[in-house]
């Protein structure tokens, strides 16, 4: 294992979260304001104890896990509770070292008290440009449809992510329970996304095997994996993923939580990256999973041995692996660069051991 690495070095540290859900991100004290605003009864009654509530630690798979989501989508129905609940999560992350955030959401969930979905969409994009203009971070929105759903409304949310692409959302996703709901039965809905020239992600090897993620890559010509933990299952998938430099969005402690590895240090993620493949560190929910990326990249050291300079590499990946048009990609990691020279002049680092990383450089 690595050496112990300061915790405030890590949160300095320049970082890009790809994979971290709205819904799931909710503080418990805006649950709570938000609930006796609009008259709905939560599981508990002060902000310590709906926290420790909110924090999944007894799922026996990702469908228990995702369980928890009814109660965050009870008070986000409005344009307000969405337009602040965003704000508040990009103003979080920035306090946390992120940088660029993207955040994922189903919005066909957030219509059940009269929003329609340009509203729903529109009102978190307030919340995070305004988050932009009050922070240092740029935050981006990725329409995330879901499994369970008919592929006719997959079909209508990819057609809305296409619709707002010039406005702040830069992904299609597919999301939610995957045993028994196939990638390749949302199809169609990918194909629109990518014949608009819109990129796409797909939660794949979650909640079950790596037939998943290859039904994400080769069916539904995902540009990145989310989680992706049990792609190392397929060789000759994982190899192909490698060559074509497809990301891997990947969330050590909410895949502990589900089940989809039983141990951060058994996690697949130490030996993707040692064979070279695009990994990212993502928070995914911050709530259910209490959880921030700081605490990942700690979670990376501790369990599974990354240096900090390794860790710089995996900082660097997310930003080359954003959603982003090309020209502000490049900027963002010309920014991540300098940022990185500076952190390694830090007393408590060693330039030597940065130097052995793959992709952390003096150019980048």
């Amino acid at each position: 294992m690595a050496p112990t690495i300061d915790r405030e070095l890590l949160r300095c540290l320049p970082k890009a979260d790809l994979h971290c859900h709205l819904d799931g991100s909710v503080r418990p004290a805006t649950l709570l304001e938000l609930a006796r605003e609009y008259d709905v009864e939560l599981p508990r009654a002060d902000a310590e104890g709906l926290r420790n509530y909110m924090r999944v630690s007894d799922a026996r798979n990702l469908e228990d896990y995702l369980g928890r989501f009814d109660v965050t989508l009870s008070v986000m129905q409005t344009a307000d509770a969405l337009e602040r609940i965003a704000y508040e999560l990009a103003e979080d992350a920035a306090d946390d070292g992120v940088k660029y955030l993207e955040v994922r959401f189903a919005p066909i969930l957030n219509v059940r008290g009269g929003l329609d979905l340009g509203e729903a969409i529109e009102a978190p994009l307030r919340g995070l440009q305004r988050a932009g203009s009050d922070h240092e971070i740029v935050a981006r929105v990725i329409v995330c449809a879901l499994r369970a759903m008919e592929p006719e409304i997959s079909r209508e949310l990819a057609a809305l992510a296409v619709a707002y692409r010039d406005r702040g959302v830069v992904g299609f996703d597919l999301a939610g329970g995957e045993r028994g709901h196939p990638a390749a039965t949302h199809a169609a809905a990918f194909r629109y996304a990518r014949d608009h020239d819109l990129a796409c992600t797909c939660h794949a090897g979650e909640g079950d095997d790596a037939q998943s993620v290859r039904q994400a890559v080769h069916v539904c010509g995902a540009n990145r994996i989310g989680h992706a933990t049990r792609l190392i299952e397929d060789e000759s998938l994982t190899q192909y993923v490698n060559d074509r430099r497809i990301p891997l969005e990947i969330c050590l402690t909410s895949n502990v939580q589900t089940h989809a590895t039983e141990r951060y240090d058994t996690h697949p993620l130490r030996r993707y990256y040692d064979r070279g493949l695009h990994v990212v560190l993502n928070t995914d929910n911050r709530l259910m999973s209490d959880t921030t990326l700081t605490d990942e990249y700690e979670a990376a050291a501790m369990h599974l041995g990354f240096t900090f300079g390794e860790l710089c590499a995996i900082a660097r990946n997310g930003f080359a692996a954003a959603f982003l048009p090309w020209e502000e990609r490049r900027g963002l990691l010309a920014e991540v660069d300098r940022q990185i020279r500076s952190i390694r002049r830090d007393p408590r680092f060693s330039i030597r051991e940065c130097g052995r990383a793959r992709g952390c450089t003096d150019g980048g």
